[in-house]
């Protein structure tokens, strides 16, 4: 690994404002807890429209809070992915280079197009179905 990986690697506190604040939330929108207080807040909402003769107001204080929060999840989301996706693809990537006899070939395939990855994954898959017909044949042998 170069000596520019390596200080990136080991610089400290090296996520951006945006990337915390992002894996926070995603963190924290993503536990059970989280999960029972959004229901509960529809409980409320739902056991309280009686009370507002479930008027336009009582209508679009549901509408515009759950529109604004799926809004912003979906960049959070996407943020969050899009970080766990790269760092794992790097992760694959060093694994790849690391084993002997691997083909460095399959370096960096997340950039191909869609065509192109259909062809690769084709050609394992035909792969793995030899592999299993011959793990069976081997099998009814013993």
């Amino acid at each position: 690994m170069g000596s520019s990986i390596e200080h990136l690697i080991h610089k400290g506190n090296k996520a951006s404002l945006f990337t915390r604040v992002a894996q926070a939330v995603a963190t924290w929108t993503g536990k059970p807890l989280t999960f029972f207080v959004a229901v509960s807040l529809i409980v409320v909402w739902a056991v309280s429209g009686p009370i507002f003769n479930f008027n336009d107001t009582w209508q679009l204080v549901i509408n515009t809070s759950t529109t604004i929060i799926t809004f912003l999840m979906v960049f959070i989301i996407q943020n969050s992915q899009n970080r766990d996706t790269a760092a794992m693809q790097i992760k694959l990537d060093e694994l790849i280079i690391r084993l002997e006899g691997a083909r460095e070939e399959l370096l960096d395939l997340e950039e191909l197009d869609e065509a192109d990855l259909s062809e690769i994954r084709k050609d394992f898959c035909g792969r793995a179905s030899t592999a299993r017909e011959k793990s069976a044949r081997m099998k009814t042998r013993r």
